[in-house]
């Protein structure tokens, strides 16, 4: 039937699907409407509910209703602390979208800070060496670079290349965009 969780999930899932072929506007439509029946279905707490909003807020950030997308990634994030645990996973992941928001937001400081605790969590639970530390790392760095912090941003974005190197190879992509986000950081301060 049309509210089994198996269907809520295919219909997630479909939305994501969406969303990653560039069908954004069906994505929406279909998230909104996905997330509406978990919430009632499942509950508004349900891991499954939460996955809905964090992709409805995904969404939201690509079309830029950034304000709707913090909304979302708030409440979101407040829920997911309080079910599943501020170190899990999933509860990371949400941490590292609401700096995001907060930084397309142009609310540098609160993505700074989400982003330095989000950082020593993930490097705490995961390792210093997991992809999603990384991007912690990577994120937390381009932040202070848009601040004009730029001593900061070039150590993180030097630890962040060479571990990027080591655990990544030296041609994969996201030690490539490294490389260019501490090169941008040397352009910026006339190295």
């Amino acid at each position: 039937g049309p509210d089994h969780p198996d269907t809520l999930t295919s219909r997630n899932n479909l939305a994501v699907d969406y969303q990653a072929t560039g069908r954004i506007d069906d994505a929406i439509t279909l998230d909104e409407t996905t997330l509406t029946a978990r919430s009632r279905v499942l509950g508004p707490d349900h891991p499954g509910t939460l996955t809905s909003r964090n992709n409805l807020a995904a969404c939201y950030r690509a079309v830029g209703r950034i304000d709707e997308a913090i909304t979302l990634d708030e409440t979101t994030l407040t829920a997911m602390e309080r079910v599943l645990g501020p170190d899990h996973p999933d509860t990371l992941g949400t941490r590292n979208n609401l700096a995001i928001d907060y930084w397309a937001g142009h609310r540098l400081d609160d993505a700074i800070a989400l982003d330095e605790t989000t950082l020593a969590t993930r490097s705490r639970v995961l390792g210093p060496d997991h992809p999603d530390t990384l991007t912690s790392r990577n994120n937390l760095a381009l932040d202070y670079q848009a601040g004009h912090r730029f001593d900061d941003a070039i150590a993180l974005h030097k630890t962040t290349l060479a571990t990027r190197s080591r655990v990544l190879g030296p041609d994969h992509p996201d030690t490539q965009k490294s490389r260019d986000n501490l090169a941008a950081c040397y352009r910026a301060v006339h190295r």
